[in-house]
């Protein structure tokens, strides 16, 4: 391992259930039905808004529909954030385990589906700049084609092929378009209670439920 790549919702940040509400609201928007945990599960976790938004609309919707809608589901995913304090933070052992990488000099970076306000959001909120290189940190700009591409940049932008890069994820979808892009090194955070689920999908070498669980050195940990 020469390199690491973090998702980062339901990764670094245990936000699920606020993308949850915001989901529900905008597909009563469109659907007028709540999403199902199935669909969420297998169908929209760690998969960028425009592929969820056009499932919800059939494949039908418009450029500009699509547009719309992400920005309208990312608005209340915020507000949802901002309206619960207590757990508006990184997983436990985040910050131990960013320094314990920068002690040895493991370049590291972020390669989400979120979009670029959110990314902002979570810079300034949880002070990223002070461990990440921002301008290396992969997001969803409406330029990548999938979760796979995403993770070949960010491979790319630290300077390790992406088959010496260690992948952290939650998501089915996320896993599969690691492994798909070549990392057979991907570590689980277990936020859906879905462990022999997890342990079954090819690349996944183990589950967790927080970076206290994987520092290199327990006295970098204060956690």
């Amino acid at each position: 391992m020469k390199g690491v790549i973090f998702d980062f919702n339901g990764t670094l940040f245990l936000d699920h259930d606020k993308h949850v509400k915001a989901w529900n609201q905008i597909s009563q928007l469109l659907r007028h039905c709540p999403i199902t945990k199935e669909e969420l599960f297998t169908k929209f976790n760690g998969v960028p808004n425009d592929v969820i938004i056009s499932e919800m609309l059939a494949g039908k919707g418009t450029k500009p529909q699509i547009q719309k809608y992400s920005a309208l589901k990312e608005e209340y995913y915020r507000a949802y954030c901002q309206k619960d304090p207590a757990s508006f933070h990184l997983i436990n052992g985040a910050y131990d385990y960013f320094q314990s990488l920068q002690k040895r000099h493991i370049p590291f970076t972020i390669a989400s589906a979120s979009i670029k306000e959110n990314i902002d959001f979570f810079i300034s909120s949880f002070h990223l700049d002070d461990y990440f290189d921002i301008s290396k940190i992969v997001y969803d700009d409406g330029t990548y084609q999938n979760k796979v591409a995403m993770f070949i940049k960010a491979a790319h932008n630290i300077g390790v092929d992406i088959s010496d890069c260690l992948i952290y994820e939650d998501s089915i979808s996320g896993i599969q378009s690691a492994y798909e892009a070549g990392c057979h090194e991907i570590i689980v955070i277990d936020t859906a209670g879905q462990k022999d689920t997890y342990q079954k999908l090819p690349g996944v070498v183990r589950v967790i439920s927080d970076l206290t669980e994987v520092c290199y050195d327990k006295s970098d940990c204060s956690q």
